[in-house]
């Protein structure tokens, strides 16, 4: 992968972090602005100002992403891989029914 991809996560509106892509996988930090007077996105991510780091894509953003024959239509119609977590979470979640938003940063 020649450029790794990142995105904004926000929270009821207000900026909360950035996900992004890294060689050994994923990385999760909380806006500084927000860990004074945001709330934790969940129980295994807790504010704190050091950034999360995971090989895989973070089991929270994983529960964000369409599943069974959602995905599989999903997939098809934006042309996204399905195995592409990151990709999907992207395509899927700058708008969805929660609190939790995420947008690609281009």
């Amino acid at each position: 992968m020649s450029s790794y991809r990142k995105a904004h996560v926000h929270f009821s509106g207000k900026p909360a972090g950035i996900i992004e892509e890294t060689p050994a996988g994923y990385r999760f930090s909380y806006d500084p602005d927000y860990l004074s007077n945001g709330r934790q996105l969940s129980v295994s991510l807790p504010l704190r100002a050091e950034p999360y780091e995971s090989e895989s894509l973070f089991s929270f953003f994983e529960g964000l992403l369409p599943e069974g024959w959602y995905l599989e239509i999903v997939s098809k119609k934006l042309h996204i891989d399905k195995n592409d977590g990151f990709g999907l979470l992207l395509a899927t979640c700058k708008d969805t029914p929660g609190a939790v938003t995420v947008e690609e940063i281009q």
